[in-house]
């Protein structure tokens, strides 16, 4: 199939939209979009001028249909923009049609978005960081790519499709994105379903930090009252660390504070389980010397790295910035919370704070510390949420809140949906943040009943 080359006019001139590969696998029908956008939504709306503002960059969507939908019929299928959580993950690569994805397939034209830095749209990383010029250049860049660009990419993206005002499921940081939609683009939206994703609107970093470190305290305390053999485990890894330096095998090095990071898998009910697998595989049963063994050192430089995407570490805290600056807030908060030091026995497990010293021990992120010094520091971000304009919405929404969600936290998401008029939340402690890998169809199911029955 040769690429078709599609011109749109949008909010901010003209938009270039190509149409790429199409092929069909195990019920599902994919077909490739690729989106010129302004790199400056704001500055090619005004019209200005110069290099960096006339910029523009690529931004990649796959669209998934379900076989049971014959192309003319899906053609006419309404959309439904997919944002992933993050920031810094690409849209889901989907090899079938299930979960979440197999419901909505039944009614929608799935739009999964690789937001902007990430997968094929303009990817960024410690490569295509440096032809940006200095750290200040590479942080100039950088200030594009946060929730209010993406949401600009999404409108321009919409008006390309030819598209009414489509229905949106954010994720995690998706939500995020969501909320921000609201808040400026409300006329492209029909409907919005959020699980696990209502962003503090008001609440800077340090507050987000404090609960979510107090959270993650108490499901290590739950996973090590499943796994009482596990505490042991870790006391005999975190020791060994200490008095052998270690490195992975990409050479760099693992320390406490980099192990403690596996403590991602305490954030979701499908992968909890795994820690014990991993922790299984520490010490190998041959008479080694009390060595660990090559099959979790090449397990764990999978969870520590940062290769794969940078973009997460270098913006994660910016997503809280709104008027003033961050300063390492996960950092400076993590002294509130002298259990979760390297050196505490014992040892607590880490969620998914970002620290200055990842700059100093991943090598994917060494050549990236001044540009994410120059972002911890910058104070004059631009507000992400207009509180007016959510307590005067009149999108029909509906949000699954996970009462132990140890990355966004229950109070400050209610808080939050408590802000937007007419939000629906739905409080379940039956999942965790991963709750639509857990039973998406359910999910997705509960949420689309409540928006639609707003709308009746």
């Amino acid at each position: 199939m040769e690429p078709r080359v599609l011109e749109s006019a949008g909010p901010t001139g003209s938009t270039s939209h190509t149409v790429g590969a199409s092929h069909e696998f195990r019920g599902l029908r994919s077909t490739e979009h690729r989106f010129t956008v302004p790199l400056d939504h704001a500055a090619a709306g005004s019209g200005a001028s110069g290099s960096q503002e006339a910029e523009s960059i690529t931004v990649f969507a796959r669209e998934y249909v379900s076989t049971a939908h014959s192309a003319e019929a899906a053609a006419e299928l309404p959309w439904l923009l997919f944002l992933q959580g993050g920031p810094g993950g690409r849209g889901n690569r989907l090899t079938s049609l299930g979960g979440w994805s197999k419901a909505a397939a039944q009614d929608f034209r799935i739009l999964m978005l690789d937001q902007r830095g990430t997968g094929l749209s303009a990817p960024i990383d410690r490569s295509t960081l440096a032809r940006r010029g200095d750290a200040a250049a590479q942080a100039r860049y950088l200030e594009h790519f946060r929730a209010d660009s993406i949401v600009a990419d999404a409108e321009l993206i919409r008006g390309a499709l030819g598209s009414p005002a489509w229905s949106i499921f954010g994720q995690s940081y998706g939500g995020f994105c969501a909320l921000t939609y609201l808040s400026f683009a409300p006329e492209g939206i029909r409907e919005v379903l959020i699980t696990g994703g209502l962003a503090p609107l008001s609440a800077p970093a340090d507050d987000v930090y404090r609960a979510t470190f107090q959270r993650v305290e108490t499901r290590n305390a739950e996973y090590f009252g499943w796994y009482p053999e596990d505490r042991h485990t870790v006391e005999r890894i975190a020791q060994h660390l200490r008095s052998n330096p270690t490195v992975l095998p990409d050479g760099s090095p693992l320390t406490v504070e980099r192990f403690q990071m596996v403590g991602s898998f305490l954030g979701g009910n499908t992968r909890i389980n795994g820690l014990h697998y991993l922790l299984e595989d520490a010490f190998s049963t041959a008479d080694d010397g009390g060595m660990l063994s090559d099959v979790f050192l090449e397990q764990v430089q999978g969870l520590v790295s940062r290769r794969a995407n940078p973009l997460y570490a270098l913006v994660h805290e910016s997503i809280y910035g709104q008027g003033s600056a961050t300063e390492w807030a996960a950092w400076r908060v993590l002294a509130e919370y002298p259990q979760f030091s390297p050196d505490a026995a014992p040892l607590l497990l880490t969620g998914e704070m970002v620290y200055p010293w990842y700059f100093e021990q991943d090598p994917a992120l060494l050549p990236l510390r001044e540009v994410a010094d120059l972002l911890a520091q910058k104070a004059d971000w631009q507000p992400l949420y207009s509180l007016e304009q959510l307590a005067a919405n009149t999108v029909p929404a509906a949000a699954a809140v996970y009462a132990d969600d140890i990355y966004v936290d229950r109070e400050l998401s209610l808080a939050t949906a408590a802000a937007v008029r007419g939000l629906q939340a739905w409080e379940t402690s039956d999942f965790h943040h991963d709750g639509i890998a857990d039973d998406g169809e359910a999910i997705f199911g509960r949420l689309l009943g409540m928006v639609r029955s707003a709308q009746d």
